[in-house]
């Protein structure tokens, strides 16, 4: 008997090749994030981290290669077309609308739906899962804190109900305290069945709640594999910190 054919990845580049101009920035990228995973993609400056995410939101179309959601190609594809197939973001430095509400800028986050009754249904969701949030609704998003702001910018992600959160750099700028948070609420968006792609400079905290993790090094993966088996790689340690093991 045949065995059976596995699921399509929910997320795959597949030889992806992109340029700004004459600057080549990706070489023949594959990678995949599966239904339910963290994925982790690590790398300095200059590595192409940000551009895998523009390639995969539709904002930048590559040269060559591929991308499907579940199977399904989305280069053909708008950036509000793919949002509306399930994929949301939380950008770097957040881009909050300072001068509009909390609860305005959470409810952009649904912008494609026209499910009204259910936006309000999920809002309320969402408001028990960052009570902090709750709190600031009616402040402007602009006097928030870093922290808080990266807590409103992942909200409002799920506000579309996504089946895939990408996020660059979360942990950006923001104080240990806020760190700590952030990740522990990933961890719980990811446990409510949302698939995260994650984009970090710092590998001892993206490979700490991360189910695999890949490694980009000047537009190429170098490494990759379960974020356990990374951790205790040299060659992780050796680039990020100086030959101390990560934290298990």
């Amino acid at each position: 008997m045949r065995a059976p054919t596995p699921p399509a990845p929910l997320l795959a580049l597949e030889k992806i090749n992109t340029a700004y101009g004459p600057v080549h920035v990706h070489f023949d990228l594959d990678l995949e994030v599966r239904q339910g995973e963290i994925v982790s993609l690590l790398g300095g400056n200059a590595s192409g981290k940000s551009t895998t995410m523009k390639v995969i939101l539709g904002l930048l179309k590559p040269r060559s290669g591929e991308v499907r959601l579940q199977g399904r190609s989305t280069l053909s594809l708008s950036t509000p077309q793919i949002i509306r197939q399930g994929v949301a973001s939380v950008p770097e430095a957040r881009r909050l609308f300072p001068a509009m509400s909390v609860r305005e800028n959470l409810l952009m986050g649904a912008y494609t739906r026209s499910d009204r009754a259910e936006v309000s249904q999920d809002l309320e969701r969402v408001l028990q899962t960052f009570p902090r949030v709750r709190e600031r609704l009616a402040a402007a998003a602009g006097t928030l804190s870093g922290g808080e702001q990266q807590m409103v910018a992942m909200a409002r992600a799920l506000m579309a109900r996504p089946r895939l959160v990408c996020m660059d750099e979360p942990t950006m700028g923001l104080s240990p305290l806020y760190v700590d948070r952030v990740l522990a609420l990933i961890q719980e968006v990811n446990r409510s069945g949302v698939a995260v792609f994650m984009v970090e400079q710092n590998a001892s905290l993206a490979l700490q709640i991360a189910h695999r993790g890949y490694v980009l090094q000047t537009g190429r993966i170098v490494l990759e594999g379960p974020a356990a088996a990374l951790r205790q790689d040299p060659r992780i340690r050796d680039a990020y910190l100086g030959g101390e093991p990560l934290a298990a």
